[in-house]
């Protein structure tokens, strides 16, 4: 399970350096090979390559026409790259989504569950502002138990 929060550094070759704790359980639980994507290209999502593998599954469950998955692949293969992590544990953010979503400098490494999402810094602090936790969304977690 990949959960918190690590600081970390894109060096000068768009490489970031996984945190690790986070690289520990990657490697241990699902290998070394990864693929690294975005939807919005604000943020870096970077899957293990067994639960990208099983996105590309559920995705193939749906027609190859829907609209929603149309959207979804032409944004993830547009900003995505298949990858690895070095011996060093690094990982190279491509260079258009190192563009789009400023991973420059400092970053955020967040563990979502099952993936990383990478944000620049800055521009995370400032999306919690813009975006508060609101009573609406405890109301929909309650509706989970949570």
């Amino acid at each position: 399970m990949l959960r918190g929060n690590s600081p970390a550094k894109i060096d000068d070759k768009g490489r970031l350096k996984v945190p690790n704790g986070f690289r520990a359980v990657i490697q241990d639980t699902h290998g070394r090979d990864l693929f690294v994507t975005s939807l919005s290209g604000e943020s870096v999502r970077i899957y293990p390559m067994p639960i990208w593998l099983d996105v590309e599954h559920r995705l193939a469950q749906m027609p190859s026409t829907h609209p929603a998955r149309l959207k979804f692949l032409d944004r993830v293969n547009f900003f995505g790259q298949v990858s690895e992590l070095d011996p060093q544990g690094r990982v190279i953010i491509p260079l258009r989504l190192r563009e789009s979503a400023q991973m420059t400098g400092e970053v955020d490494v967040l563990g979502q569950q099952n993936y990383l999402e990478v944000w620049n810094h800055d521009r995370f602090v400032a999306r919690l502002v813009r975006e508060p936790f609101t009573d609406e969304d405890a109301r929909a977690l309650s509706d989970f138990g949570i």
